[in-house]
């Protein structure tokens, strides 16, 4: 069960700092107010009561919480480099709602979570946080609220999100008097970067560093119609992979007719290549019985409609008796596309051969 203290009351105040101080050191959590929202606190060097304070709000090590200090000194103990901008910042915004990101000084015996070196510190501008921060020295403190529920600007709606299991002490300052967040600047880079507006303006930061990087909000990384084109471009993109594939589609649907059209041409003194293939092999069959009757040859090859038949044939029955030898078959079946004529036995071979032609003009 947790313990409440009323700090509007000065001797409550004084016994709920001292329980929550107590608390603390013992690795336990405790709630207290700040000068922006309400926070959740435990002893910055004890790696367990830094895990019960992101289970408590439901949030992983990815999301490490920042550093509260009671003093500039406190601060710079735990700061390995302040960058050019991070002492002057610090007398200009602190005790405030300033929290400055800056790598962290290495022999420190901490694990805040995943912080890649770095560590976030803030001196808070309210008395009751100060003066717990002052007796047990640096601790984590995020908001006091489950992750991605609103900040606690009063003790109440701290305890209502968090229960009374796992804190310990609830410090009650009364409500915040200014509930927005603290501004998070990274100073790790050569200009300070601002991670998170808040209560400290970007011009504000600009009036002690000069030049400061503004919040880079999602979606809103780029103007606004270079994102526009991007946005479109993945759809056009997409169309024209679709237009291209059509394209492709068309083309291989064509290549069987283009097929057709080249074997009907190539054999035009082959009377056995018509679009079927196979209608007039027996015409040709006959061919090598009856070298001197072209004519019925020539009837077939016009009704299957190739009228080119009749020059290839009157060459095919020269052919018969000038070339009886069956030496040219070969390039009878390979190359049909010669008109030359051609003996009675290449006439059984070339209709043989057709049927692979056949086949394609089938497909």
């Amino acid at each position: 069960m947790s313990r409440i203290y009323d700090c509007a009351d000065e001797t409550a105040r004084k016994d709920g700092i001292l329980d929550a101080a107590s608390a603390v050191r013992k690795g336990e959590l405790v709630v207290l107010p700040t000068d922006t929202v309400y926070g959740i606190g435990a002893d910055a060097f004890s790696p367990k009561a830094v895990a019960d304070l992101l289970a408590a709000k439901g949030r992983g090590r990815e999301m490490p919480p920042p550093v509260l200090v009671g003093s500039m000194r406190a601060a710079t103990a735990l700061i390995d480099d302040l960058g050019t901008h991070g002492r002057d910042l610090m007398e200009e915004f602190w005790p405030g709602p300033l929290t400055l990101v800056c790598t962290a000084t290495p022999s420190l015996s901490w694990d805040l979570g995943d912080t890649k070196g770095t560590v976030a510190v803030r001196m808070p501008m309210d008395p009751v946080a100060l003066e717990l921060l002052k007796e047990v020295g640096p601790m984590a403190v995020s908001s006091a609220n489950k992750s991605g529920q609103p900040a606690a600007a009063t003790m109440e709606e701290a305890l209502e999100q968090l229960g009374d299991e796992d804190i310990a002490v609830y410090l009650d300052g009364g409500e915040s008097e200014a509930p927005v967040a603290s501004t998070i600047v990274d100073l790790t880079y050569a200009v300070p970067r601002v991670l998170r507006a808040g209560a400290i303006s970007i011009e504000q930061l600009r009036g002690v560093c000069g030049t400061v990087i503004g919040e880079l909000r999602k979606g809103r990384t780029k103007p606004k119609p270079v994102d526009s084109a991007e946005a479109t471009e993945p759809a056009e993109s997409g169309a024209g992979a679709a237009d291209a594939s059509a394209d492709g589609a068309e083309a291989q649907a064509r290549e069987p007719g283009a097929a057709e059209s080249g074997v009907t041409e190539s054999t035009a003194g082959v009377p056995a290549s018509t679009e079927t293939g196979t209608t007039e092999v027996a015409p040709v069959e006959a061919g090598p019985s009856t070298p001197t009757e072209p004519e019925p040859m020539k009837g077939g090859a016009t009704e299957a409609g190739t009228t080119e038949v009749a020059p290839a044939e009157a060459g095919l029955a020269e052919s018969r008796t000038e070339e009886p030898t069956p030496a040219k078959a070969a390039p009878a079946k390979a190359g049909p596309v010669e008109p030359a004529g051609d003996t009675g036995a290449r006439q059984g071979e070339d209709t043989a051969g057709q049927a692979p032609n056949g086949e394609r003009s089938d497909n």
